[in-house]
């Protein structure tokens, strides 16, 4: 039962921050619009006031004057139009895109067109005032404040997650350790009843009860082999080596034909001599164990499940048929703990376990089952 509480903290301290941070930045968006409808309205009321200076200015130009001294200032340019808005005087190199009186934005470009009274101001319609503006601080104060909302939320739900799953970490460590010693403790007894029950029949013959008890056993010690499996999945790397995959799978028929006979199962085999692959024994074994005595305690009494390993297009194929009740929902039963038929027992762990072991070896299965017929599950090795 592996707890990983660092991977549990940033885990859900990003799903915490996202929402978290969602809340807090769209007013804080609002706010920005705020600040960039009050920034353009500064820049307007500048550009009038500009206005109003170079209106000034021309006002006071006497006629006896013989030079006019056309306003100039380092952030504003300016030019007279006439009615149809063609230059007189100019000091900027902006081009209209607008014609119409008030003030007008364009990117970085704000200007502000003043109407003039006509016959004076030099034969001038209007005022041009414009300036080149950016509210490239109001952005990056923005950026500023995003980036410390998302970062302060981030630590303060990565810290507060931490201390949270501290107890559930200590609980899983108990709950490990429990699971450990039990697995051990049930290891011994089960290895005496195995071991004696062999003794038995060796000495007294087979007689039913003496399969009974050899079928418990051997279905109880599929299901401890699941549990430690998962209990050292992580902790442990299984080594791969060569191995004669038909005579592994032979020995697996074997070890389980004393449950079919309980439900006069016939296993039959067709098995293809001198299939070699290199794979870790204990998953192969795992795969192997949990789809045969899926097939037989899902197969109907007096049945057959076929058992059939062979090599097609240099893929090695290994293929259990049974004849049982078949299965509703192909896609949940690799889901750990489901379990289609409650009555039939098990935790509903191994062909979850299955499921990890062909995405980590790249192993391809194909199922196929109709309901009060029997399932089909096929197995493809890909060569390596």
């Amino acid at each position: 039962m592996i707890f990983d509480p660092k991977k549990f903290a940033r885990k859900y301290a990003l799903i915490y921050t996202a929402v978290l941070a969602v809340l807090l930045i769209v007013p804080l968006i609002t706010y920005i619009a705020l600040l960039l409808q009050i920034d353009e309205a500064k820049v307007k009321l500048a550009l009038e006031s500009q206005a109003k200076k170079i209106i000034v200015s021309m006002q006071k130009y006497k006629n006896s004057d013989k030079v006019y001294n056309f306003p100039r200032y380092k952030e504003y340019k300016a030019a007279l139009l006439d009615d149809k808005y063609q230059k007189i005087f100019s000091t900027s190199d902006f081009e209209l895109t607008s014609f119409t009186e008030g003030f007008h934005h364009e990117g970085s470009r704000y200007y502000y067109i003043y109407p003039l009274p006509p016959g004076y101001y030099f034969g001038a319609s209007y005022l041009l005032v414009e300036t080149n503006h950016t509210a490239s601080y109001i952005y990056l104060f923005a950026l500023s404040v995003m980036v410390a909302i998302v970062g302060a939320l981030f630590i303060f739900s990565l810290l507060l997650l931490k201390n949270f799953s501290a107890p559930f970490e200590k609980l899983n460590t108990q709950l490990d350790n429990f699971i450990k010693d039990s697995m051990h403790e049930i290891n011994t007894p089960l290895s005496i009843i195995n071991l004696n029950a062999d003794l038995f029949a060796n000495k007294y013959g087979e007689n039913k009860y003496l399969w009974r008890i050899k079928s418990a056993s051997k279905t109880l010690a599929t299901i401890y082999n699941d549990m430690d499996y998962l209990i050292k999945q992580g902790r442990v790397e299984y080594k791969k080596e060569l191995m004669d995959f038909g005579e592994f799978i032979q020995n697996r028929v074997d070890y389980f034909q004393e449950i079919a006979n309980m439900k006069n199962i016939i296993l039959k085999t067709d098995i293809e001599n001198g299939v070699i692959y290199k794979c870790s024994k204990t998953k192969l074994q795992r795969i192997v164990d949990n789809t045969i005595s899926n097939a037989i305690k899902y197969s109907h009494d007096n049945t057959q499940v076929d058992i059939i390993l062979k090599i097609k297009n240099e893929n090695i194929i290994f293929e259990v048929k049974d004849q049982g009740v078949g299965i509703k929902n192909v896609k949940k039963i690799f889901s750990r703990y489901y379990r289609e038929n409650e009555a039939k027992g098990g935790f509903g762990i191994g062909l979850n376990i299955v499921k990890q072991i062909i995405d980590e070896e790249d192993i391809l299965l194909d199922v196929s089952s109709t309901p009060g017929h029997g399932t089909t599950f096929t197995y493809t090795f890909l060569p390596k």
